[in-house]
């Protein structure tokens, strides 16, 4: 489990700044895909190789029978998903801890007064304790990580059933060319283990979509019904006036 740590700490530092659905999906993620992959599935799956038992001892027929049946592994396969799926969310968490970096920059610019013409703008995106509001570029840049993180998962599902061919991992393969000498079957080591990850693994893809695709509409009803109710009132101000007041001068916000 060593070798996921850091993505693990990466991925829960955008807890703070995903919504209540977006936390369910790191959840998932972390413990019935991370979790289970690391501690289990390894294990099962071991070296597919050696394990197989061909009814042929033809140099090089096993090597050919296995390789024509998985060019990829399941388990490197889904290794490699759960890395690219995990991009977009990261690349999503960079440009949140850039927006807060320049936003504290601009709080302290506050604080000091550090304005040539008396007027700054003020943080748009966060507060004080780095919390971030899913507005603007923010929100853009929220809802176009769960679009490529849909078509993602997506990809990899149709990918998973083109790359093997099926769905169930059979009971034996059976493999006709060179360098076997004729037709021979090899047998597959634990296929109902197997079967039983494979079809976990797929019902967690399809829950991730599901998931992303709720966080979506989520987000889309949630920001209508907060712009219906702003819009009869006053949308705050980004731009404090800093210049010292006159005596009896009251400071007014531009």
């Amino acid at each position: 489990m060593g070798e996921w740590s850091f993505l693990s700490d990466l991925l829960d530092k955008v807890q703070s700044h995903s919504t209540v659905v977006g936390k369910v999906w790191l959840s998932v993620l972390f413990l019935f895909r991370i979790f289970i992959l690391a501690a289990g599935i390894d294990r099962i799956w071991g070296d597919e190789q050696a394990n197989m038992n061909c009814n042929t001892k033809s140099p090089g027929c096993k090597n050919a029978c296995y390789n024509n049946s998985f060019p990829l592994s399941h388990t490197r396969f889904w290794v490699l998903q759960i890395l690219i799926v995990s991009t977009p969310t990261l690349i999503y968490l960079g440009h949140v801890l850039l927006v807060i970096r320049k936003e504290n920059k601009l709080r302290n610019r506050l604080e000091q007064k550090l304005s040539k013409n008396g007027m700054v703008k003020a943080p748009k995106y966060s507060d004080d304790r780095g919390k971030v509001q899913l507005k603007g570029v923010l929100l853009v840049s929220y809802m176009i990580q769960l679009i490529f993180k849909i078509v993602l998962e997506v990809a990899f599902i149709v990918g998973q059933y083109y790359l093997y061919g099926f769905i169930f991992m059979p009971i034996f393969i059976r493999y006709s060319h060179y360098p076997c000498p004729s037709e021979v079957l090899c047998y597959i080591s634990r296929p109902t283990e197997k079967n039983i990850f494979i079809v976990f693994m797929l019902a967690m893809s399809f829950l991730s979509v599901i998931l992303n695709i709720m966080e979506m509409i989520h987000l889309i009803i949630s920001k209508t019904r907060e712009r219906k109710r702003r819009s009869s009132g006053s949308i705050p101000p980004e731009i404090y006036n800093l210049t010292k007041p006159k005596h009896g001068e009251r400071v007014t916000l531009c």
